[in-house]
């Protein structure tokens, strides 16, 4: 669906968002909240010292895209190492080694998919991948290769941009405890902080659209057949749209005008479920350890693509009470 013009991916995006109906992303959302219940009460047992990324902005997305598939559980570590080895394919210019493996991890994504494909139509679940798999329209519905193809899309885009908004998140609001404070005097504001968030510090830093035809954008002649790359990043900071584009601010009413989920016929089938990940695992985060502190500077990861964090070492606290 990424790669896809119409007529193909006008009918990949009605299949899907049949499936990826309002109705469905919002029944998880308590579903979502339970899993993040779980995994804070599990790092408070497990001590202060953590690891935020793989203990919680990792596993909350990864959980809920492994239900939203209908795997087990038990899945979750082989789809991270999966995903892995999978996600240095959306880079440029990576090694032959990094490409090999990434293939390797996809092919074998791919294998299960099929099989799973089959468990789903013998005793289909309440999820949106069985929805997917037998959804239909006038054209039919999805081969295998298709359902794969799109199983594979939501593990990765649910996940990858997840995590990476999660730890932005706590990164930024642990950097701006004023921001933080607001929110905690107004909880109604969360869902414009994880678009300020989204907007600030975005997840997927930039795309890439060919050239159909010669044109000219702002002054530049781009030719039929080249390559452009939009730096989503950038233009989330133009000062035309954003009145502060520098300034990290949760108040403000044009944070939603980023583009960190692209526009127009690719605007991202799952932002509705990244935003509501992204503000149950933000506010309940900081509901519980309003006083984290991160231990060391966090160490981001290494693609120019998807922009986050592969270690977030942190300190909890314990829930302040009232007096």
């Amino acid at each position: 669906m990424l790669v896809a013009d119409p007529p193909e991916h006008t009918r990949y995006r009605r299949l899907v968002t049949r499936a990826f109906s309002a109705r469905a992303v919002a029944a998880l959302r308590t579903r979502t909240e339970e899993i993040a219940e779980e995994l804070l009460d599990a790092m408070a047992a497990g001590g202060p010292q953590v690891d935020l990324v793989r203990g919680y902005a990792a596993l909350l997305p990864l959980t809920v895209i492994a239900e939203v598939l209908g795997a087990p559980r038990a899945m979750r570590e082989q789809f991270l190492r999966w995903g892995a080895d999978g996600v240095p394919l959306v880079d440029f210019g990576i090694r032959y080694r990094e490409f090999r493996r990434g293939e390797l991890a996809v092919d074998a994504l791919h294998g299960w998919m099929l099989q799973h494909f089959e468990a789903l139509r013998r005793d289909p679940g309440e999820n949106i991948l069985s929805a997917l798999v037998a959804a239909r329209d006038e054209s039919g519905g999805l081969s295998d290769d298709e359902l794969s193809s799109m199983a594979m899309l939501l593990l990765e885009a649910g996940f990858e941009t997840t995590v990476n908004l999660i730890g932005n998140g706590v990164a930024l609001l642990t950097r701006h405890r004023d921001q933080l404070e607001v929110l905690r005097c107004a909880p109604g504001r969360w869902p414009g902080a994880v678009d300020e968030v989204l907007r600030f510090d975005s997840p997927v830093q930039r795309t890439a659209r060919l050239a159909h035809r010669s044109v000219e954008i702002a002054g530049e002649r781009v030719r039929a057949g080249e390559l452009v790359i939009a730096q989503l990043g950038g233009a989330n900071r133009d000062p035309a749209v954003f009145a502060d584009p520098q300034r990290f601010d949760v108040t403000p009413a044009d944070a939603g005008k980023h583009l960190a989920f692209s526009a127009g016929i690719h605007y991202c089938v799952g932002a509705a479920l990244a935003k509501m990940e992204g503000e149950v695992g933000l506010h309940a985060l900081f509901d519980r350890f309003p006083d984290l502190a991160l231990t060391v500077p966090p160490r981001r990861r290494p693609s120019p693509v998807l922009r986050g964090y592969d270690r977030m070492p942190a300190t909890l606290s314990p829930k302040r009470v009232p007096a």
